[in-house]
């Protein structure tokens, strides 16, 4: 009598580590969401507009007619006029273009500068301690005071206005480079790249700047938003773009004397100030949870 041998069934393999999140199937699961589509739907909305000011058969946005001054909403002007009868809507899109150009001017400005010196003070200890009292300098003055102080010795100009909102970021992003350099110093792939004698240029090139990327994409959303409040709070205070170029800053600041006759002249450019700035901080804030590895495991 033969005696059936039952076949075992094989163990099941030992289940390997878990995968770490992509980053940019992390950022497509936080881009979808219902908040951060609608932000980016505004923000195109407002970029394009900006970008097609001239296209869109607006009034001049310099043009003055006295005779239209303070006028109320009408097929001619849909939002009215100023005191000076010059068309509110054209001038409020065409100031989007600069307060939009501020605001990227200043992103490039702060980055470009700010990843080169956080670089070099990250990873060369002489340098670091030069760099690191000369940015705490600059950051012990408030940030509004030092722009105010440099457009009113250098004058107003978009670029002038550009670079004084630019210098107090710019050390926020030297800090960031650098604790981040800091850190991937001390990574085994990055003392095996030493270890084989990479030059310095290429171990900086290949191995550490890549990695502050995700990072400074961040960075860069908040900067940009921070760029367009900081010009809007000078030309409200009457040291930023100067009156005869229309920006969100400066046309809220000519409206507010005319508030309580005639509440739309700071209200329209106001709720595009609000809605580009709340618009780019949830975008900034999903890049942020999808490209922070820490963030991206709950995703």
């Amino acid at each position: 009598m033969t005696q059936a041998t039952s076949a075992t069934p094989p163990a099941p393999a030992p289940a390997g580590p878990p995968r770490a999140p992509r980053p940019f199937a992390a950022l497509r699961a936080n881009l979808g969401s219902g908040p951060v589509i609608a932000a980016c739907v505004i923000l195109a909305i407002i970029v394009l507009a900006a970008l097609s000011a001239n296209l869109l058969g607006l009034a001049d946005p310099l043009a003055i007619n006295p005779m239209e001054r303070l006028k109320t909403f009408s097929a001619a002007h849909w939002f009215g006029t100023d005191a000076y009868g010059r068309d509110v809507l054209s001038r409020v899109i065409h100031g989007a273009r600069n307060s939009l150009l501020i605001g990227a001017g200043t992103t490039v400005a702060a980055l470009i500068p700010g990843l080169l010196l956080g670089v070099i003070a990250g990873y060369f200890r002489a340098a670091d301690m030069v760099i690191m009292r000369i940015l705490d300098g600059i950051m012990s003055i408030p940030s509004i005071l030092l722009a105010i102080a440099f457009v009113a010795v250098t004058g107003a100009s978009i670029t002038t206005v550009l670079i004084a909102i630019a210098v107090p970021e710019f050390p926020r992003v030297v800090r960031l480079v650098r604790g981040l350099i800091l850190t991937l110093r001390e990574e085994p792939y990055v003392e095996a790249a030493i270890s084989l004698g990479t030059p310095t240029p290429l171990l900086m090139l290949r191995h550490l700047v890549p990695n502050t990327i995700a990072p400074l994409i961040v960075q860069g959303t908040f900067i940009f938003a921070s760029a367009i409040l900081s010009e809007a709070v000078m030309s409200f205070l009457g040291v930023g773009m100067p009156p005869e170029i229309p920006s969100w800053g400066n046309i809220i600041a000519e409206g507010r004397m005319y508030f309580q006759l005639k509440p739309e002249l700071i209200l329209l450019p106001g709720v595009f100030l609000a809605l580009t700035v709340l618009s780019v901080n949830l975008l900034g804030d999903a890049m942020r949870d999808a490209l922070d590895p820490k963030m991206a495991k709950r995703v």
